[in-house]
């Protein structure tokens, strides 16, 4: 909205609905949050954290996407060309598992289906959710360009997943081979190892005899799995283990199979643990497998994907797992050949899909041979041009997860996802690994497995600008990105493979800075969940109280990496800011007078108000701009609120009032015009948190453009700071706060004139207060006034001390001398610990060495005005007993 189309004022009451209602539209209309491509403008790129199509967002969303709002809405205030790109995950495991519930409710499953029509459902339920998610980020007022929206299954991406597969396959670093997986046999498919949540559980150890076959005895072995000794191929005992190295070649009948098997020696075995000897079942457990690979053991599987016993576990077949698990303990009490259950809290793998038991299960399937990709990424970090975590002790959780890596298991056995681009050949068995089939496909059958959803998600950055085409403009442009906003809880999963992935493909880091934040949790810390019940939905916080009051609390409620506690009290407390700022907004427009933006002048007079909010607002805008630029939002929070609620609203409002009710018209006009400018300022600087109320308020404003999402940002202007002036309203306010204090003590109403008398400490105090006695004669609503540097009267009185200054209120028929006596004495007792505090301080030679001269010569001032403060209550103190 242009300038000669301004709203002369905004409707009596804030109203969030009414203002968050059309304004997105607006916005998307207006084409604000699209990258121009402007050569003349440094490009600023952020990509969204992609949201999983598998239902509604939740606080956390809420909270990482402001934060990246911010920035973004800041950046493109700056003059940067920002992209700020959004898009959606395939999310595999997770929407499959969805899609499959739904069936389950119309009595189908997926094979009724087929592959196919699977997958075309699949696809109807994505559209669904990713118009429910497009709904929410408008309802959050997100600047994100749609005319880049990506999803992880689109063409272009998974044209780039196809070549990542194709590239690293042909270097050796993606290969297929036959491991011990985590299986969760629930959704039936391999997890990697960050999909596994480890929950404490009480279980058992379960101590058993395997008896020589020679007959001369027994070895003893504990399991908590009693189920996999099915499976079993060998006992294995440590080679130096004086107890047991006679036994190394012999055998034992494995109980309830009766097949014989060896006793080997292998180191890992600790002599110390248990008995000092394990069973060992190579097709069952990570470890076992490795030994069972030293030993050239056979690999007997005894368990089908869903978690019931197949074939191999005779007569246990069909049976699930833990009921297996009971049967053949019985079985095995029963045979005399387990002696001992011993309670046992350990800790097991569960799915972090599913929840379901994790399966240790023997299975082939495709891999990321991860140490030399690991090792460039790790290297990265000694480099000027490396990663920079935010707060940077995350670097470190970074650094040790890559340090200790294992190959990263990327196959899982869904039908929703990137399918694997490998082809066995019908006849031969032979592998063909490309990014189209063979061309006699024919005689190919493709690999059923898809790939894991991080594999796409990794490539995020680079592979939604376009890449592979390297020439693509976007990629040229926009990549590498500037900040990546996200969670604590995704630095192993996401972060540190879009760092080596976009290493190894794009030969840069795929982001500059990496902005950490932690969860949301309840009121009481507690992490939000359904069994708990106490999660929170975003838009019903936006229904109650507004976007821009949820923005507002969720981007200044916890510093960098921490978590933040919801709270609906705080949310509230931010809906009163809001309307604090709409009231005072609504004032300043009704008193403007139609000005116009070419009309505003500050050049004439200025009152002391009009230079100290000018100044504060220049210090507000410098301090702001670099926090931000550190991502310090909650400080940056504190100081915009600060400097709203109380200079502007409470102090400088309540100041312009008697210049804009007086009759001296220049001052009027100059009045008017630092309002304008200060509030389209303030607004600007406000903007990035609360777009909605800014942006309502700023079009009824005397303004330039047509929107303030592309407003400049503001900078400091010199001219307009005025020192001394900030330092004669800090006396005035001192004094007024002083007087109403005292008026508050005795329960004098302000309405009720009181005679009032100060005492300067110099001519120079006397000065300034004589130039503004008006505001004490006003806001002190004084029946007499006296600025003196002597005062002789000997009336019982009330006092305070301020810099520079004591104020006197002869009114001694509404004070009682002894409790007057007692505040001064408790006021005594508190500058004494200030004066003995920061003459600590000056007394220490670390401090003095260290301290810049700034910060000293600031403590010599407060010492300084604590010693004089002191004297003068020690005088009155005596007066009052005189």
């Amino acid at each position: 909205m242009e300038n000669n189309e301004q709203q002369l004022s905004l409707p009596t009451k804030y109203d969030p609905k009414a203002i968050e209602n059309n304004r997105y539209s607006f916005w998307l209309e207006g084409k604000y949050f699209e990258a121009t491509g402007d050569v003349n403008k440094t490009p600023y790129t952020v990509v969204i954290p992609p949201p999983n199509v598998t239902g509604k967002l939740h606080l956390g969303h809420a909270w990482d996407t402001t934060l990246q709002d911010i920035v973004t809405r800041m950046k493109r205030m700056q003059g940067y060309d920002v992209l700020w790109l959004p898009g959606m995950d395939h999310a595999g495991i997770a929407t499959q598992a969805k899609v499959e519930a739904k069936l389950k409710e119309e009595g189908k499953s997926r094979y009724d289906l087929g592959r196919e029509s699977f997958i075309e459902e699949t696809w109807k339920w994505k559209e669904e959710y990713a118009g429910h998610i497009r709904e929410q980020w408008s309802k959050v007022g997100l600047g994100l360009d749609y005319s880049r929206e990506r999803f992880t299954l689109d063409e272009g991406l998974s044209k780039a997943v196809r070549e990542v597969f194709v590239t690293l396959y042909n270097k050796g670093l993606i290969y297929r081979g036959e491991y011990i997986i985590n299986w969760d046999p629930q959704t039936k498919t391999a997890l990697s190892d960050i999909e596994v949540i480890y929950k404490d559980v009480q279980g058992a150890f379960y101590h058993m005899k395997y008896p020589l076959a020679d007959g001369s005895g027994s070895i003893e072995i504990a399991t908590t799995r009693p189920e996999t000794m099915l499976g079993d191929t060998a006992v294995a005992v440590h080679p130096e283990d004086e107890r047991y190295k006679h036994l190394i070649g012999k055998k034992v009948v494995l109980p309830i199979v009766g097949r014989e098997i060896p006793i080997v020696g292998d180191d890992y075995v600790d002599m110390e643990f248990g008995s000092g000897a394990v069973k060992i079942t190579p097709a069952h457990d990570p470890n076992d497998f490795e030994i069972g690979n030293r030993h050239n053991l056979e690999r007997i599987l005894v368990m089908n994907e869903d978690g019931t016993m197949n074939e191999k576990a005779g007569i246990y077949h069909g049976l699930d797992r833990f009921a297996c698990r009971k049967q053949i303990v019985k079985d095995l009490q029963d045979q005399g050949v387990l002696f001992k259950i011993e309670e046992h809290m350990h800790s097991v793998g569960h799915s972090e899909r599913s929840g379901a038991v994790v399966e240790p299960y023997l299975s082939t399937q495709w891999f990321v041979k991860m140490q030399p990709l690991a090792d460039k990424a790790i290297k990265l970090q000694e480099d000027e041009e490396k990663v920079n975590f935010v707060p940077d002790r995350f670097e470190k959780t970074y650094l040790r997860w890559m340090e200790n890596i294992r190959d990263w298991c990327i196959s899982r056995q869904l039908w929703w996802g990137h399918r694997i681009p490998a082809w066995y050949h019908k006849e031969t068995g032979e592998v063909y690994v490309n990014q189209e089939p063979p061309a006699d496909s024919e005689n190919w059958d493709q690999d059923n497995d898809v790939l894991d959803t991080w594999f796409s998600s990794a490539l995020w950055p680079f592979s939604t600008m376009g890449w592979p085409d390297v020439e693509s403009a976007d990629f040229k442009r926009y990549y590498p990105t500037d900040v990546l906003v996200t969670g604590y809880d995704i630095i192993f999963f996401w972060v540190s493979r879009m760092i080596f992935q976009g290493l190894e493909f794009t030969e840069q880091r795929p982001f500059k800075d990496v902005l950490i934040h932690g969860l949301v949790r309840d009121e009481q810390g507690r992490k939000m969940s359904k069994s708990l019940g106490n999660g929170v939905d975003p838009m019903e916080v936006i229904d109650q109280y507004g976007a821009d009051s949820l923005r507002f609390f969720l981007s200044t409620g916890s510093s960098p990496g921490q978590d933040l506690r919801f709270s609906y009290e705080k949310v509230e407390s931010t809906w009163n800011f809001a309307n604090k700022i709409w009231n005072a907004s609504r004032f300043a427009l009704m008193n403007m007078n139609g000005l116009t933006y070419e009309e505003i002048d500050l050049t004439g007079e200025k009152s002391v108000a009009d230079k100290w909010i000018l100044t504060r607002l220049n210090e507000t805008i410098e301090h702001v701009t670099k926090l931000a630029d550190k991502y310090e939002f909650g400080e940056v929070g504190r100081l915009l609120y600060n400097f709203i609620w109380d200079d502007f609203c409470d102090w400088y409002i309540e100041m312009a009032k008697l210049p804009l009710y007086g009759e001296d018209e220049a001052a009027k006009k100059t009045t008017r015009s630092v309002l304008a400018y200060v509030l389209d300022n303030t607004m600007r600087l406000l903007h990035p948190f609360m777009p909605f109320i800014t942006e309502e308020i700023w079009q009824s404003l005397p303004h330039q453009g047509a929107s303030i999402t592309i407003a400049e940002w503001p900078t400091v202007n010199q001219e307009l700071t005025d020192v001394q002036a900030a330092a004669e309203m800090k006396l005035l306010v001192e004094v007024i706060r002083a007087v109403r204090n005292i008026r508050s003590e005795v329960n004098t109403p302000m309405s009720k004139q009181i005679p009032m008398q100060i005492r300067a400490k110099d001519e120079q105090i006397l000065a300034q207060l004589e130039k503004n006695r008006v505001y004490v004669e006003r806001f002190c609503n004084t029946s007499s006034f006296l600025i003196a540097t002597e005062l002789t009267s000997n009336e019982k009185s009330m006092s305070a001390v301020v810099t520079g200054a004591e104020i006197v209120l002869p009114i001694e028929g509404l004070i009682n001398i002894e409790e007057e006596i007692q505040r001064l004495e408790k006021e005594r007792e508190k500058l004494d610990k200030e004066v003995e505090r920061v003459q600590k301080k000056l007394g220490n030679e670390g401090f003095l060495k260290k301290a810049p001269e700034k910060v000293i010569e600031e403590e010599k001032a407060k010492e300084q005005d604590y010693i004089e403060k002191r004297t003068i209550v020690l005088a009155r103190i005596e007066e009052l007993k005189g």
